[in-house]
């Protein structure tokens, strides 16, 4: 069954909510995750701990030098990294069960041979964001929860862990069969996490979206935020859950999360929804 959640905000703001989906209760991002990895990267660099061009290298020590490859280009999809893992990294119904951090080491270390282009040429990576993660861990010593909670959510005045790979069982939202089963989920808990195994509720996930692109309470955008006609997005999916979270430069925002729904439906139907609505009133004030 398809269910959705749809925040608006803007001229005559609106929660729209569909067939048992629950905008309060914790749901799979996807690569909404990376949005969350490319803000970490932003705040470790306004602190000093490291820098937006600082060599890959330079952050793990498996890495051989002379990559080219800085987190700049992890985080802008410049890297030259493919999309996916090379190889068997899971079965068809969990393709990344098997891409382990020690898997992700052993990649590493082999990293001339797995990219697939010069540093500088535009391939959107899941691999490039597991690699990110990774390398923001390390240089700050923290695991990526802590690192979500320090340099995202406590900013934005929201809870630990309001973000997270493990959300509370009784409040977890999935997809079901025809039959009423749940769904099976990916393992996205892994070297994958920081590239889309975050789950949160779709209110806490407009809230976020509201503070780093409406108020801009965390400074510039991340660059993993995605550019087009005066707005930013970006957009996520999982094996059947999907979601679009866009800001229009003049105030307005949209949040969309569908469970088994297509999620090339998913983007088109934000954009439409979010195309159809109006910009907030002179003096009007966004809501969080």
């Amino acid at each position: 069954m398809l269910t959705a959640t749809c925040l608006l905000g803007g001229e005559g703001i609106t929660d729209r909510v569909t067939r048992g989906h629950d905008a309060d209760r914790f749901v799979e991002l996807g690569s909404l995750s990376k949005v969350m990895t490319g803000t970490i990267l932003m705040g470790l660099a306004g602190r000093g701990v490291t820098g937006l061009d600082t060599p890959l290298e330079d952050c793990l020590a498996e890495v051989p030098p002379g990559t080219g490859i800085t987190l700049r280009h992890l985080a802008e999809h410049t890297s030259g990294l493919p999309r996916l893992p090379p190889g068997d990294t899971g079965p068809a119904d969990d393709p990344y069960l098997d891409f382990t951090e020690a898997a992700l080491g052993v990649l590493l270390r082999d990293l001339e041979r797995v990219v697939t282009a010069r540093p500088g040429a535009t391939e959107y990576s899941n691999l490039g964001y597991a690699v990110l993660g990774r390398a923001l861990t390390a240089v700050s010593g923290c695991t990526y929860q802590q690192l979500v909670d320090a340099y995202v959510l406590e900013p934005l005045g929201l809870p630990p862990g309001a973000a997270t790979a493990v959300p509370p069982a009784d409040r977890r939202l999935v997809a079901r069969t025809l039959f009423g089963r749940p769904r099976a989920i990916w393992t996205l808990t892994g070297p994958m996490l920081p590239s889309g195994g975050l789950w949160s509720t779709p209110r806490t996930m407009a809230a976020i979206l509201v503070g780093l692109l409406v108020e801009r309470r965390l400074g510039p955008p991340a660059p993993t935020w995605q550019r087009g006609n005066a707005s930013l997005w970006h957009n996520g999916a999982t094996r059947a859950a999907s979601a679009v979270a866009v800001a229009h430069d003049d105030g307005r925002w949209l949040l969309l999360h569908r469970l088994n729904g297509d999620p090339a439906r998913t983007d088109r139907m934000a954009f439409e929804a979010f195309a159809a609505s109006e910009p907030p009133a002179a003096g009007q004030s966004v809501r969080r």
